[in-house]
């Protein structure tokens, strides 16, 4: 018998108004900017991405963010424009579905959930790395006749787990008290950075070059490609302060909060870049990747004023995985609310209205992969692989979304050209910038090797884990369609359709 499904499409909710059976409005612009930031993890990805980001454009660190920063600001006003006239958990999943194609808009939803659990499963290796290094500092070498090793991505993975589940029943508990706890940890990590890069940037040696700024010194095509979406990567995690859009009070400041993040963040990666630069040579600053933040303090400081830095990396990587689990979560939330995937991801904590059961399925999830992901004996390479793959396929959903808004908010061209810049044209431009980077580096990976091997810098493996993250949604986008018959599929009703502007 073919399962049908009530359609909820027509939430009260999705208006911005309040659901009493549904999520709790609980937190206000400064929670918002606090769960962006945290999304983002700016010192988790100044600690790992800038060296792996060395490697490839050289020392043009601040000129590939300045660079990435504007698609992805463009990429924002569409994500803020759509997210106030219709807030929704699931947010770029729902809005390319109503306005483009709901096989898209499943895809876009899909690859988003799909690459967050990656990152989970990486980013809890990091954490557990961060941790081994800092009990290393602390002169823990050896546990009975285990001996420690950062690098050891089992060791790692599996401290890193403990992390991950800590942070999900947290994030159970409520989103209120997570941005509580995100604000203090964001306070801490911040105070490090700026402290330690401000010093950077008097007592470097390096000297300070304007070319370190001029993406037109960036040595090959290729090289501004991968860096491009190295960067994105970087930047990913805005849009996370859309995703509990129904959670904050005002749609308002979900808008206000991803846009002060994201700007926060270009900020704290240009300086980061420049002092980083300012401090260590080429050499020592790609070579040292998935430990440079920890390098780099030891560069600056002696123990234990050297491990603040190494402190700082632990608490943005557990944060980080709070602020993954949160939207995840809730994006699973609204494709089960629309029958795309099953009821259980719908159910909300009794007491604390929050998707408690799809929290732990997605930290269930991450942790099986994460155990998978040992297959990769290092940590660094499990980082380069992952981000990679991640940084296209976000590259891929953000265009998309652009798309969307450009399709939602076309009549403006006529009638408020101003505005329209903003909202139509700027985020068309972002989104054809993004996917030709991202098949621009999709066509080098190919063309790098002509074998396949399971190795991180392997061109084919690179392109299998983006078409895997794709093409495994197709068989839960047709079961959701024939099978389920889930309203999202189906033609809505002449009435029903969006008004191409606002």
């Amino acid at each position: 018998m073919t399962a049908k499904v009530k359609d909820t499409s027509a939430r009260p909710e999705s208006a911005g108004g309040s659901d009493p059976a549904g999520m709790r409005r609980s937190v206000g612009v400064g929670g918002a900017l606090v769960i962006a930031a945290s999304s983002t993890a700016a010192t988790s990805s100044i600690g790992i991405g800038l060296g792996l980001m060395a490697g490839v454009v050289g020392l043009h660190l601040p000129a590939i963010m300045l660079v990435a920063f504007l698609p992805v600001l463009a990429i924002a006003g569409a994500y803020g424009r759509l997210n106030r006239v219709e807030p929704d958990a699931g947010s770029s999943y729902r809005w390319v579905g109503r306005l483009l194609n709901p096989w898209l808009g499943f895809l876009t939803g899909w690859v988003n959930v799909v690459g967050t659990v990656v990152f989970m499963a990486y980013t809890t290796a990091v954490t557990g790395s961060a941790v081994l290094q800092l009990l290393g500092e602390a002169a823990v070498h050896r546990i009975g006749g285990l001996s420690l090793d950062p690098d050891s991505t089992l060791q790692s993975t599996l401290i890193g787990l403990v992390v991950l589940f800590a942070a999900a029943l947290i994030a159970v508990r409520g989103l209120d008290l997570a941005a509580r706890l995100q604000q203090y940890l964001l306070v801490f990590e911040y105070a490090v950075l700026l402290a330690f890069c401000g010093y950077g940037l008097f007592a470097g040696d390096q000297p300070l070059s304007p070319e370190w700024f001029n993406p037109f010194a960036i040595p090959s095509l290729q090289a501004l490609a991968q860096g491009m979406v190295l960067a994105v990567f970087c930047y990913w995690g805005f849009e996370s302060v859309f995703s509990v859009g129904e959670e904050v009070r005002t749609a308002r400041d979900a808008s206000r909060g991803g846009f002060l993040s994201l700007t926060l963040m270009m900020l704290l990666f240009v300086f980061a870049g420049t002092a980083f630069q300012r401090v260590l040579p080429l050499g020592e600053l790609a070579d040292n990747g998935a430990h440079g933040l920890t390098y780099f303090g030891t560069k600056l400081a002696h123990q234990p004023l050297a491990a603040l830095p190494l402190i700082a990396l632990t608490f943005s990587a557990a944060a980080s995985l709070q602020a993954a689990v949160i939207p995840t979560a809730r994006g699973m939330y609204a494709m089960g609310r629309d029958g795309t995937v099953g009821r259980v991801w719908t159910r909300l904590h009794p007491r604390h209205r929050t998707p408690a059961a799809g929290t732990l399925l997605i930290t269930a999830i991450a942790a099986v992969l994460a155990l998978v992901s040992l297959v990769i004996p290092t940590v660094g390479a499990l980082i380069s692989a992952a981000v990679n793959a991640i940084g296209i396929v976000v590259a891929l959903y953000y265009a998309l979304t652009a798309i969307a808004a450009a399709v939602r908010f076309r009549a403006l061209l006529r009638t408020a050209p101003g505005e329209a810049l903003r909202v139509v044209v700027a985020p068309l431009l972002g989104a054809l910038v993004l996917l030709a980077v991202g098949g621009y580096l999709a066509w080098d990976f190919y063309r790098s090797t002509d074998h396949f091997a399971l190795a991180a810098d392997n061109g084919w493996f690179e392109l299998a884990v983006v078409a895997l993250m794709l093409v495994s949604g197709l068989p839960f986008a047709a079961w959701a369609r024939w099978r389920r018959r889930a309203p999202y599929f189906l033609p809505r009703p002449a009435g029903d359709a969006a008004p191409p502007g606002d």
